[in-house]
């Protein structure tokens, strides 16, 4: 097509690829120095719930009528496994007259442990003498990053009130010395942060070291190597700055998680793009003299299935819009941003790339057409290669595995789907958590503070749920209805609203784990209970006067609302996906197969990584937004390949009977799709790599829902199926008649 060749020579040709370098770099600089970035902008304390969150209610309810409650704790955890000594509980002392003097940055109270004589105080130590909680009340609308400066400030001050001995510092294990550990919400929060914060850089650097890797083993060229490398470089740049840019207007807002996973999704998608119109360039040279024209024969025959698959991307992360989770939803234009940008970059960088170096690109392997190969040969005075040595003409495993499915396709429907199956079988064995500490390394500080709470104490001081209720004046037993709960420990006396005292508030400490699925699961119990009791002293409308807070009743919005966003985005994005394929390949069978085949894919990942996660890495449960994360991605990412892939049926098919057709589409796209998967699968299982439990678990799904794509659903089930459906793979566009192949040439040419 003529408008095909004026964009190649606009961007590839010898004038258009220098101007498109010198465009992309003076867009990238400008925008990096003009706009603000994006690690400038994110925010580690956004929430995840609207203001009609019962949760959310009962925390305003909570800040206007008990202001004195309006903070959040931090649990210091104090532990000698000799015993605390008198000299100890004195250091202590010390310290909380220290910081109530002074007090630390952002926080609100301490407890005046320094007026309490030492005998009241040794009362509050675990029954073996061993533990002690301090708690300490933080302003709660202090970020992250000010309440570790508060956590900082903390440690410098208990340093030199207990001089040389560091209890920070100091080993729980194996040794006799105090120690001290800073958990509770507030010290769970800095740590999590602080996990993001710390595997930013080393993710890129991983991320960055295994796709060139990968490119280098695979391609066995540095320059081709790079060029990935520096498309991918240059989106980072455009889209950090875009992304500082629109947080800075109050469009969109992130945090460190969704800045983390958007850099593996950047290299390893970003770099699929690039190989995609590579390998067609590389596969032209073969047949062009000329490079130019090898590069529009390659971009004309891979720039609208590049298109299609980043649209296809792009379009499903922004179905995120419509969840309710922040977490889900701040992951939309972010993810889009990228890959939309990344894709504009594959399709006019990349060529660019390749216009200017040519064949050069694959140094040392270049590839040649056979009658370069014998004028090499002729001037180097060896024997002209014949065409049956020819590398062009050997037998590769991707015609291996196209001869297979075109001779065997039931048998390879058949095989690939129960295996399938069988993986999908375990997904119904997922067991799912919404527990925070349980993403925690072990020897996370606010994590073994906790244990030290749970082992020596009751694990339910962590957290304690707060219920708050309105009695009208009425004389109520809400605080004895809610103790005789069996998995109640202890509950504390009522508090009067200061500005209503008709607000009476209870603080409920569970005997369960406050973030376990066991304490989610008491939440109905618990209101349930307040209610009746409310309406046992003859106040009306009891469901109405009742609201439950703390981290217990957030996470069991979490899991409500996480649910409610699956049931949502999951259909919305099968049905974009679906009018997509539709609108590209104008085939309904077509569509019907390929969007089961990815579903089938997704299922099975979750089921194989669940053995995986459980049976390898000792997982109990896995986290329960990985469901929703995978399946983005997975579903997505994996529409990719196969629109790759029966693009190129779909071409061939135009001028060959359809068996033909699959049998060379698969050998074509079969070694760059298998080296786009494992690239892709690399990039997510880097996240495994990190101290963070959930990215660990979302890296291993989707690392194995890609490679599922590649080694099984792209080169097998989807060509299968498509010689089993024949002709009516391409209904009702084109049916394709293969008895004939002269006719099915001259019907295909006045058909598409």
């Amino acid at each position: 097509m003529k408008w095909l060749d004026r964009i190649t020579l606009a961007i590839g040709g010898p004038k258009g690829r220098w101007l498109t370098l010198v465009l992309w770099i003076v867009a990238v600089a400008a925008l990096n120095m003009l706009l603000p970035s994006s690690g400038d902008q994110k925010n580690d304390t956004l929430g995840n719930f609207g203001n009609d969150k019962p949760s959310v209610q009962a925390e305003q309810l909570i800040k206007e009528q008990f202001p004195a409650d309006d903070g959040v704790p931090a649990l210091l955890t104090w532990y000698r496994a000799s015993g605390l000594s008198d000299t100890d509980l004195q250091g202590i002392q010390q310290l909380a007259k220290q910081i109530t003097d002074d007090p630390l940055p952002y926080q609100l109270s301490a407890v005046p442990l320094h007026k309490m004589p030492l005998p009241v105080l040794k009362q509050q130590l675990s029954k073996d003498g061993t533990t002690f909680v301090q708690p300490i009340l933080f302003d709660k609308s202090a970020g992250s990053d000010q309440l570790k400066e508060g956590l900082d400030e903390l440690q410098k001050q208990t340093d030199t009130v207990f001089a040389g001995r560091h209890p920070f510092q100091a080993k729980l294990s194996g040794s006799s010395e105090l120690a001290v550990r800073a958990t509770g919400p507030v010290g769970i929060s800095v740590d999590a942060t602080g996990l993001f914060k710390d595997a930013d850089v080393s993710l890129l650097i991983a991320t960055v070291s295994l796709v060139l890797l990968f490119l280098l083993l695979i391609y066995r060229s540095p320059v081709l190597a790079l060029i990935p490398l520096l498309a991918v470089g240059f989106a980072y740049g455009a889209v950090t700055p875009l992304l500082g840019w629109m947080a800075d207007h109050g469009w969109i807002a992130f945090d460190s998680q969704a800045l983390s996973i958007m850099t593996v999704l950047l290299f390893g998608a970003g770099t699929d793009y690039c190989l995609f119109l590579i390998s067609r360039f590389r596969s032209e040279l073969q047949e062009e003299r000329h490079p130019l024209a090898a590069l529009k024969r390659a971009f004309g025959g891979s720039a609208g299935a590049i298109a299609m698959s980043g649209l296809t991307v792009v379009f499903s992360l922004l179905v995120l819009l419509l969840a309710e989770f922040g977490s889900f939803r701040r992951f939309a234009v972010p993810f889009s941003l990228a890959i939309l940008i990344m894709m504009i970059a594959s399709l006019t960088l990349v060529p660019a790339f390749l216009g200017l170096f040519g064949r050069a690109s694959f140094f040392p392997f270049i590839p040649r057409t056979r009658e370069m190969e014998a004028e090499r040969a002729r001037r180097k005075g060896k024997p002209v290669p014949s065409s049956k040595n020819n590398a062009a003409t050997r037998e590769t495993w991707g015609d291996r595995i196209g001869g297979l499915v075109v001779r065997r396709p039931k048998s390879i429907a058949v095989l690939t789907s129960a295996v399938l199956i069988v993986c999908v079988l375990f997904a119904t064995q997922i067991k799912y958590t919404f527990d925070t500490l349980s993403s925690f390394p072990e020897d996370m500080g606010s994590r073994e503070g906790f244990a030290l709470i749970g082992d020596h104490f009751n694990p339910g001081e962590l957290a304690p749920v707060q219920v708050v209720v309105q009695t009208d004046g009425h004389q109520d037993d809400v605080q004895s209805a809610l103790a005789g709960l069996p998995f109640v420990q202890s509950v504390s006396v009522a508090r009067e609203g200061t500005k209503d005292p008709g607000f009476h508030s209870y603080e409920v400490e569970l005997a369960d784990n406050p973030y376990a699925n066991e304490a989610v699961d008491h939440l109905p119990d618990i209101r349930h209970t307040a209610e009746e009791a409310l309406t046992a002293a003859g106040i009306d409308h009891a469901p109405d006067k009742v609201w439950i807070a703390g981290q217990t009743a957030e996470q069991y919005d979490t899991r409500h609302t996480t649910a409610r966003d699956a049931r949502l985005v999951i259909p919305a994005i099968i049905v974009l996906i679906a009018l997509l394929l539709l609108l590209y390949l104008r085939s309904i069978v077509a569509m019907l197969y390929l969007v089961a085949t990815v579903l089938l894919s997704y299922y099975s990942a979750l089921g194989l990584g669940w053995i995986v996660l459980h049976y390898v890495f000792g997982a109990d449960a896995i986290q329960g937004l990985i469901p929703l994360y995978a399946f983005v991605f997975i579903v997505a990412l994996g529409e990719d390949y196969n629109i790759f892939m029966i693009s190129g049926i779909w071409r061939k098919a135009r001028s060959m009977p359809l068996r033909q057709a699959v049998k060379e589409g698969v050998s074509q796209t079969g070694s760059v799709i298998t080296s786009a998967g494992l690239i892709l699968a690399g990039t997510f299982a880097v996240l495994a790599t990190l101290p963070i439990q959930v990215l660990v678990q979302f890296g291993t799904v989707t690392a194995i829902g890609v490679l599922l794509d590649t080694f099984v659903v792209r080169p097998f089930l989807v060509p299968a199926l498509t010689v089993l459906c024949g002709r009516y793979s391409f209904w009702p566009s084109a049916p394709q008649v293969e008895t004939k192949p002269q006719a099915v040439t001259e019907q295909a040419g006045t058909r598409h």
